[in-house]
């Protein structure tokens, strides 16, 4: 007896750990498509060019990372992301994506790839920078907004020696 007792525990212990186990996923996912994400950088372009850093502020969640092109600080909430964008702004910048990479999850989604800036000195004059970028977006109280954005200019050539 105390020998099936000791195999039929066994047996238990080893189908306890090893069966998976099914949860049932509940969650409803916010249906977007690729072109809609696509539209959410437009939609960040296009608030670049109010130059109001309230509105830049506004498209990032509250908790939001955003590791900037223009400076080496990482801005971690609304009130960092926005004085980045009141300096950023004095450029009058504006954006082209060069090409991309979009990936759609569970209300999130994800647009990488290279884009080029044009930005202004203080006398007016052009300058294009080419940056590498990524955009983290999630689905938040009813509306899609930035919880990750890295933008870094392009480095310089590599020599192979």
């Amino acid at each position: 007896m105390k020998k099936l007792f000791s195999i039929l525990f066994i047996v238990v212990i080893t189908a306890a750990t090893t069966l998976p186990v099914q949860a049932k996923d509940t969650r409803t996912c916010t249906q977007i498509s690729a072109q809609e994400i696509a539209a959410l950088f437009d939609r960040w372009n296009a608030s670049l060019a109010t130059l109001d850093p309230d509105k830049m502020a506004a498209l990032y969640t509250p908790e939001a990372v955003l590791l900037p092109t223009l400076s080496n600080k990482p801005r971690t909430n609304h009130e960092e992301i926005r004085d980045y964008f009141v300096h950023f702004l004095e450029r009058k910048p504006q954006g082209t994506i060069d090409f991309r990479i979009i990936k759609i999850g569970c209300d999130s989604a994800s647009d990488t790839g290279l884009y080029t800036f044009t930005l202004h000195d203080t006398k007016g004059k052009a300058k294009k920078v080419s940056a590498r970028y990524s955009y983290v977006y999630e689905y938040l109280d009813g509306q899609w907004l930035i919880e990750h954005h890295h933008s870094s200019a392009m480095p310089e050539p590599v020599r192979v020696k």
